[in-house]
């Protein structure tokens, strides 16, 4: 680890973290308060992604459906209106929504070759911000000026690596380069995430294996054809195995680094707190 004591992370002069579990554990949360100290270098994954690997497909998908409204498309193309995407740290939604979810598409679905490429495409634009974790930790310091860095990744990053391998190029990049630091709630904390993801379905990344297998699970069981699912019943549906399929992997990623919990993170009031998080994890 990048750190391996305690004593080792209370005098590092640049402190520089990773963190990584479940979309809504914390994670967003956590990288505010440090920005807020103004002392920390917030890098969001998803933000990067919106921005920076996927911005023009982002907005050529807005474009296209504008376009196919009569009004929309004649001040479009004569440059009297223009479509931008709002993307922030605490908004992330015109990736969410350009990502899709499949089915019926008098339903908002998208065809399932559609959808595969769509996940395919997030997957490479995912690991491509990940990678850039090194730039942006170094030009933190050199543009800017923070000592400390903090990388807020996305609930999809255990999909895109081997974490029995000790040679796994992205995560000996990212640990290489931080001290990578697993959110992992407990029992109650899933059923509360399965409660919001129920309430409010939003798309998600998957391994394609995992997303080829219940696709045909979904359509054998209820003997659907492809036209025939509702996209957010098959995403509801398909929320809560996400989850199990999910835990190993965060398992394995965690004996690269160190664990906390969403109650720990809740109970941080400065950046000070953290830092004694950390250090009392590492002292374990």
């Amino acid at each position: 680890m990048l750190y391996s004591t305690a004593q080792e992370w209370r005098d590092a002069p640049r402190r520089k973290v990773l963190i990584f579990g479940m979309s809504g554990l914390g994670k967003t949360h956590l990288s505010g308060l440090l920005r807020a100290s103004g002392d920390w270098f917030h890098y969001s994954i998803d933000y990067r992604i919106g921005t920076r690997y996927l911005g023009e497909t982002i907005l050529d998908n807005a474009k296209a459906e504008a376009m196919k409204v009569p009004f929309l498309r004649n001040l479009l193309l004569s440059d009297s209106i223009y479509i931008a995407s709002n993307i922030t740290f605490e908004n992330l939604s015109p990736v969410a929504t350009w990502l899709g979810k499949p089915g019926n598409a008098d339903q908002g679905g998208l065809p399932m070759v559609e959808y595969a490429q769509r996940q395919e495409a997030f997957k490479q634009g995912e690991i491509a911000a990940l990678m850039d974790t090194a730039h942006f930790a170094d030009r933190a310091k050199t543009l800017y000026g923070y000592d400390h860095f903090i990388c807020d990744t996305g609930g999809s990053i255990c999909e895109w690596v081997d974490a029995d391998d000790p040679n796994d190029p992205l995560l000996r990049a990212l640990a290489d380069e931080c001290l990578l630091v697993w959110i992992k709630g407990d029992a109650a904390h899933t059923q509360e995430l399965i409660k919001r993801f129920d309430r409010a379905p939003k798309p998600m990344a998957y391994q394609p294996e995992f997303l080829a297998r219940v696709w045909q699970e979904y359509l054998n069981e209820n003997k659907y054809s492809e036209g025939e699912v509702d996209p957010d019943a098959f995403v509801r549906w398909t929320y809560a195995q996400a989850l199990s399929h999910r835990q190993p992997r965060y398992e394995a990623m965690s004996k690269w680094g160190v664990t906390i919990t969403p109650d720990q993170i809740s109970a941080l009031q400065t950046q000070s707190d953290f830092v004694d998080l950390i250090a009392n994890t590492l002292d374990v």
